[in-house]
């Protein structure tokens, strides 16, 4: 954790950064195919940008500025898939058939959900990170496995098959179980600040403001 937020903030966006342009450049040189890219992609991101917010101390505004780093990106995806601005190694990197247009539906609704989760959950809930690692590791591998093994599909959804909706429910919850493991293990407890914030049992009253400071209120 460091002390400065807006140093944490400029190491978060220079991860984030050098992930993204790392796969665009593969993706590019046809060194791995836009599909595979665009699923290393789509499962890295997630874990990559929770771990980040160790970087952030417990000010209110640190899940604010943490939050700009995916609201940045997104808007880049988004200007990318209208036209404004021309950018192919990203269109190679998250379109599976090369039309720009296609950053404007997967990628560019995942970067919303991104800022969202960050915004009303940050590290004071596990339903925040839980639902962003169901979407990195869970619907991300889900695609990888549903399409290279053969299964029945579920009767309620006849295009998703059982083999992926298996395996986006075991990778979202080894995904979730590893990273609330890491948070926890450096100090902060998602789950734990959760259950003390939902129920107001702080010690000596209710009182918001002697929430422990680790729970990054």
């Amino acid at each position: 954790m460091l002390k400065n937020n807006i140093l944490a903030l400029g190491i978060t966006l220079v991860i984030a950064l050098f992930w993204l342009r790392i796969n665009d450049f593969f993706a590019h040189k046809g060194w791995v195919s836009s599909s595979i890219s665009r699923k290393i992609i789509h499962i890295g991101t997630g874990p990559i940008f929770v771990l980040c917010w160790l970087l952030f101390n417990d000010a209110p505004i640190a899940r604010y500025l943490a939050a700009i780093v995916p609201l940045g990106i997104t808007l880049q995806f988004a200007m990318v898939g209208t036209g404004i601005i021309k950018d192919q190694s990203s269109v190679d990197a998250m379109s599976r058939t090369g039309d720009r247009r296609e950053i404007l539906r997967g990628p560019l609704f995942y970067g919303i959900a991104f800022v969202l989760l960050t915004i009303l959950f940050w590290r004071n809930s596990p339903i925040g990170i839980v639902a962003l690692m169901v979407l990195c590791g869970g619907d991300g591998l889900a695609d990888i496995i549903g399409q290279r093994i053969k299964s029945a599909s579920i009767p309620w959804s006849p295009k998703k098959s059982l083999a992926g909706s298996l395996t986006m429910l075991l990778g979202g919850f080894t995904f979730a179980i590893l990273i609330l493991g890491i948070l926890s293990g450096r100090g902060i407890s998602p789950a734990r600040c959760h259950h003390i914030y939902c129920r107001g049992d702080y010690r000596g009253g209710h009182n918001p403001d002697r929430v422990p400071a680790r729970c990054g209120y």
